[in-house]
């Protein structure tokens, strides 16, 4: 076993590997960037150096030479899949802990992936996967693979470059749009030809093979549940398979480690129909430990990470195929920076409060404080459970995400709860389209509950209430027999404001929202609210004018509370405020202050994550305020334009 061991990441991947490091007793060294200085994955570890970027191998090299590591492990992402950094760390007599740089660039490529695998006997999806064909040929390889048709890169992932074509008429425009994206995301515009496969389902074989020729697979992953080709739920085992079906995909994919002389921990994927589940064929093979082995932790009783240190310090494999037993299924949920009620736009901020469930594994990164940004990924935790059968998985992952709090940061926990409770998700009938199709009635009510908008209010209230018994010093309405109403403008993120009126103080008042009728409610603290009769306790915090609450994986941003003047004329006095959509970089100012503007005209461009947002004039007037420039940082909800009605 190694004495000292270098994690080429962050986040939650590298405090993960930490964890099995510290029970092994091996010294665990991280790298981070300027922006990672104060990250929970730094404070964790031995030893820190700082890199300028976690892609640079050349200074992630000389981080491990300097910190006395024996070996490098790589996590996932980053460097994790680059043959140069493979080989480099064999040349600076570092162990790199994965496959042989050779297996990295064999299944790198899913053109000559695709030609292994076949030639050792698992099955592929039909197509067309010659290097170098042009436009023409890729026309012709299309229409004779027969449509529906995958267009696709030879490089990369993630689903960037894949165009579905269902139509020969479109086939023109879609080899040339998927050429500019693979040539922009990966640098190489080879493709390749694939057939469809109708109501596919995504599912994976976790593999392992040591340096001693032995080779073992550990059951399967099902990877259905994804949006726009990313994973969001995963479990184990697949509803989908039986013991004879699993057998053939585990030694395919055995088959297909052994074909490019393996080591260590990867992932063979496979697409199988779920109208044929007989029927699977080869994706890709990542080389690598994935996103979502905590499922086949929990279903095995193994450690990977572990298991990934034994065989990289060059140990066999501790057990043989036949000892390998699935027990009971696991499921996982991974939580990202993103608010699926502004069509999934990446968000960002610094964590206010965190609270995680106590019954479930949560894999993270994260703790109060820390600062999450557009530069890196956006997933920010997983949230793992087990169960005696699916049922129960389900349920308790269910209850896990309804107890995670994360405030601060915008984040998908109630969307992931609403998607388990979906019918096809409950009886198991999924496939990779389930998400997209219903994204309609996953996302379908966006709107702050009429008790969280009460609850802003009365927040207010409270905290100026102070402890004083003469009425005079309550700024809540009193007078000479009865309360006046005290008005409140509460801000929702990415909301119109709304008019809150509160009667009384705020251990007994009333609260009327908008135009609704009056509804009896009281706060007290820590933060226990009762209106209309239903008590209820929130997680809180303040960040300046903005209130945060949290209740059952839902989260709220309610800004700006400020006492209103003007009654519902004041409240509409803010829709002329445009907001940024997420925190990131202003990439365009198309007005300047004094600008008579349309409704609808594009005025600002804002980027994050690789993903580009215009923000459009709310209505039309003139630019009264243009505070942001291009090349300027913008946090969520900064304010970008007011527009004035003209």
């Amino acid at each position: 076993m190694f004495d000292s061991v270098l994690v080429a990441n962050r986040g939650e991947i590298a405090v993960r590997v930490f964890r099995t490091l510290r029970r092994l007793g091996v010294r665990s060294v991280a790298v981070h960037t300027d922006a990672d200085a104060r990250a929970r994955h730094v404070r964790e570890a031995d030893e820190a150096l700082r890199v300028p970027s976690y892609l640079d191998i050349d200074a992630v090299i000389a981080a491990a030479r300097a910190s006395g590591a024996d070996a490098v492990h790589p996590g996932y992402g980053f460097l994790a899949e680059n043959t140069a950094f493979a080989r480099a760390c064999g040349d600076a007599g570092l162990v790199f802990i994965g496959p042989p740089a050779e297996a990295i660039e064999a299944m790198g490529d899913k053109i000559r992936a695709k030609r292994t695998v076949a030639a050792a006997g698992v099955p592929v999806v039909p197509g067309r996967d010659e290097p170098g064909l042009s436009d023409a040929e890729l026309k012709a390889a299309a229409l004779e693979v027969g449509l529906p048709v995958l267009i696709k890169p030879s490089a990369g992932g993630g689903g960037k470059g894949m165009r579905l074509v269902r139509d020969a008429a479109d086939l023109p425009d879609a080899i040339a749009s998927a050429r500019r994206e693979a040539r922009g995301s990966f640098g190489d515009d080879t493709l390749l030809a694939e057939r469809f496969i109708e109501n596919p389902r995504h599912i994976e074989i976790q593999v392992f093979a040591d340096s001693h020729g032995n080779a073992v697979h550990l059951g399967e992953r099902e990877c259905s549940l994804q949006r726009r080709h990313q994973k969001i739920i995963e479990e184990a085992p697949s509803p989908l398979l039986d013991a004879a079906a699993r057998e053939r995909m585990g030694a395919a994919a055995v088959a297909a480690a052994r074909a490019v002389g393996y080591v260590g921990a990867g992932t063979v994927e496979y697409i199988v129909s779920a109208d044929r589940p007989d029927e699977f064929f080869f994706m890709e093979m990542n080389t690598r430990l994935q996103v979502e082995h905590p499922v086949t932790e929990f279903v095995t009783g193994l450690d990977l990470v572990e298991l990934q240190l034994d065989v990289a310090s060059g140990r066999p494999l501790p057990f043989a195929q036949d000892d390998v037993a699935l027990d009971g299924h696991a499921i996982e949920a991974r939580v990202y920076a993103e608010d699926p009620s502004r069509g999934f736009l990446p968000t960002g901020g610094r964590v206010l409060a965190l609270s995680e469930p106590e019954y479930a594994r949560v894999d993270s990164g994260l703790d109060v404080g820390t600062e999450v940004g557009g530069s890196y990924d956006p997933m920010l935790a997983k949230v793992i459970v087990h169960g005696s059968d699916r049922a129960e998985a389900l349920h308790r992952l269910d209850r896990a995400l309804a107890s995670y709090t994360l405030l601060g940061v915008p984040t998908n926990v109630a969307f992931l709860r609403r998607l388990l409770a979906h019918p096809s998700v409950v009886s198991g009938e999924l496939d990779t389209g389930l998400v997209e199709r219903s994204l309609d009635e996953l996302t379908a009510d966006a709107s702050v509950p009429p008790d969280v908008l009460a609850a802003a209010a009365l927040e207010r209230m409270l905290a100026l209430e102070g402890s004083g018994d003469d009425p005079w010093d309550v700024p809540d309405g009193w007078r000479p027999g009865a309360h006046a109403w005290t008005p409140w403008i509460i801000t929702p993120s990415g909301g119109g404001p709304v008019e809150v009126r509160v009667q009384g103080r705020a251990a007994s008042a009333r609260v009327a929202i908008g135009d609704d009728p009056p509804v009896t409610a009281s706060l007290t603290r820590p933060f226990t609210l009762t209106y209309a009769g239903r008590t209820t306790s929130f997680e809180a915090a303040r960040d300046g004018r903005t209130l945060w609450l949290g209740r059952a994986g839902s989260a709220w941003a309610l800004a700006e509370h400020v006492r209103a003047e003007g009654g519902a004329d004041a409240a509409a006095a803010g829709d002329g405020v445009l907001r940024s959509p997420m925190p990131g970089t202003v990439l365009a100012v198309k007005a300047a202050e004094g600008d008579r503007v349309a409704e609808g005209q594009p005025l600002v461009v804002v980027e994050a994550m690789k993903m580009e947002h215009t923000v459009t004039a709310p209505l039309a007037g003139v630019v009264a305020k243009l505070p942001v420039r291009a090349g300027a940082q913008v946090a969520l909800d900064a304010v970008l334009a007011v527009i004035e009605e003209a």
